[in-house]
């Protein structure tokens, strides 16, 4: 008998991943907190994918006394590993469930419900009449109080928090970490995303960026490097081999120094010096331990303290990392009249700082830690000179010859209790035309060159995995496991799930085309082959009319140089 059952609609916040491969930790906190209070519970876990799939579960979810929906992209984006429940989605399949309590969790509960960039936010409210519990505050402490209150809805405190330095809260991450086992990702494919803190230093100041939903986290609650430890040593020893220190708003400022004296406290070198080698010390043999959102302003105030932190990471991570960056506008105006962290001068010297030690090619092919740059449009203060001066930024970063692993292009999400509420999609809706044609000249202007720079022609991608098939394309897509992967484009049918390494011979404005490595010579088709550089149509030719080769030295002696010759594979 089944007592609680997990929705997972994923979710995706400006701390925090939930879309396959990825889990976030607010699924995994909700069975923890079952779990601390019922251990003899049994508790049920689907995707949203699978409901789609395969209706009948939801059979499971009728008969259990408690169904939990996670859901809320607040910073949507394209996804390949999964597709987050839409609000008819949300509304139609919690209809479908009529005797349990239905509990509404994760950012649509806690800000409202994100449809798309460049619309507002549905307020939470809207779902009031859907569910039997909305978790305004966390919802693993709102469990809490329901199944102390024997499942009396109207006695549960909806607004209840939890703090993160709290010993319950991580005696519930730790066991929920078992959750992961039900994962349709686990163990190979699976990413699980681990929470440091939460909450950010400019709400000492009432200063917050004017979208950002951070704020409602309040002040930074930091989560102790023994909790952290224990959960990551319990997931490890569940068979979880892929780790991302994502969920905080900024990894470099964990558990900083002098939090409420400034904007931008001091970064605490030690403290993250041994989490990372607690972490290798409790999960030695990590596949992937990737990080994600870093201030560009921390690393500019504190460049020192930031280039110890970066030399750390760099020690204790696997390469192909990116530390995603909240530039959000190059325009001072914008950042003015938004209260940016950074002025453009500042964010160029925060990426020059990460260059400067993250730049070195990794086993995996890929730069060890390289920025990532996040735009956001529809701000306060935007103009058409604003695209002009974000263009012109991103080209100044490229022709100084530095490197960021991706360029993130997002219109503003609105959601009520930030400023931009009041503006909504009004400034969208007047720049419609010039952010389309903006974009196309960044993707094709910065992102194409700047991928041929990040991954040359040649370059050997170290286990991917084939994820999906586009079918009208003829096209097999691939990625490695880890933050912000690259999409590999096969053209060629693969078997899907299965680890590969790919050698890249084409580039797209966000996409690289690949084949499998090393190269199988002697299977590949004549279109297929022309794709490798350096072999026009003569020496394919050539070379076909002379197969099957059987080494290095007959690819050579018909006139095959040596550099792509060593990448074959002559089976």
């Amino acid at each position: 008998m089944v007592d609680v059952v997990i929705i997972d609609g994923y979710t995706d916040e400006p701390a925090g991943l939930g879309v396959p491969p990825y889990l976030d930790a607010i699924q995994r906190y909700v069975a923890g907190a079952i779990w601390y209070e019922r251990p003899e519970w049994q508790v049920e876990y689907f995707t949203i994918d699978q409901i789609r799939e395969n209706p009948r579960l939801l059979r499971t979810a009728n008969k259990a006394k408690i169904v939990v929906f996670i859901a809320g992209t607040a910073v949507p984006g394209k996804y390949l590993g999964g597709t987050p429940i839409s609000y008819e989605e949300l509304i139609r399949y919690s209809r479908l469930i009529r005797e349990p309590i239905k509990v509404l969790g994760g950012p649509a509960a806690r800000f409202g419900f994100g449809v798309e960039g460049g619309r507002c936010a549905i307020p939470k409210d809207a779902l009031k009449e859907v569910f039997d519990v909305i978790a305004y505050g966390d919802v693993e402490a709102v469990l809490l109080d329901l199944l102390r209150e024997k499942l009396s809805v109207e006695r549960v405190n909806n607004y209840v928090t939890l703090p993160r330095s709290s010993p319950i809260l991580n005696e519930i991450a730790r066991r929920g970490a078992h959750i992961v086992i039900k994962h349709p990702c686990y163990p190979e494919r699976l990413i699980v995303e681990i929470e440091t803190y939460r909450g950010c230093p400019k709400a000492y100041f009432g200063r917050p960026c004017s979208f950002c939903i951070e704020r409602f986290y309040g002040k930074p609650d930091y989560r102790p490097l023994n909790g952290i430890l224990k959960e990551i040593e319990e997931l490890y020893r569940l068979g979880v081999r892929r780790i991302r220190l994502g969920r905080q708003p900024d990894l470099y400022a964990y558990q900083a120094i002098g939090v409420g004296e400034t904007e931008f406290p001091k970064p605490n070198v030690e403290a993250i010096a041994k989490l990372f080698r607690g972490i290798r010390r409790v999960a030695p043999n990590l596949r992937t331990l990737h990080i994600d959102n870093v201030n560009p302003g921390t690393v500019y105030h504190w460049k020192e303290e930031a280039r110890k932190i970066t030399k750390i990471i760099v020690e204790y991570h696997t390469p192909g990392d990116v530390a995603a960056m909240g530039l959000e506008s190059a325009d001072p105006e914008v950042i003015r009249r938004n209260n940016l962290k950074v002025l453009p001068e500042e964010a160029m010297e925060a990426i020059r700082i990460i260059n400067e030690i993250g730049a070195r090619r990794g086993w995996n092919g890929l730069p060890h830690l390289l920025p990532g740059i996040n735009f956001v449009y529809g701000l306060r203060g935007e103009t058409p000179r604003t695209y002009e001066l974000n263009l012109e930024f991103m080209k100044r970063v490229y022709n100084e010859g530095l490197m960021v692993r991706r360029i993130n292009i997002r219109q503003v999400m609105a959601f009520p209790g930030t400023e931009m509420w009041e503006v909504g999609d009004s400034i969208i809706r007047k720049h419609k035309r010039i952010f389309h044609i903006y974009k196309e000249r960044m993707r094709k202007e910065v992102d194409l060159p700047m991928l041929r720079r990040v991954i040359p022609q040649m370059t050997v991608l170290r286990e991917a995995y084939t994820e999906a098939y586009n079918t009208k394309k003829r096209l097999t897509y691939a990625r490695q496991v880890g933050s912000y992967p690259i999409l590999i484009a096969i053209p060629m049918k693969l078997p899907l799930y299965k680890e590969m390494n790919f050698i890249i011979v084409d580039h797209g404005y966000r996409s690289v085309t690949g084949l499998p490595h090393p190269i199988p010579v002697n299977k590949l088709n004549y279109k297929l082959l022309k794709l490798i550089p350096s072999l026009g149509e003569k020496l394919v030719a050539k070379l076909m009319k002379n197969r099957p080769l059987r080494s290095i030295k007959d690819a050579l002696r018909i006139g095959i140089p040596y550099e792509i010759a060593k990448e074959f594979s002559f089976e």
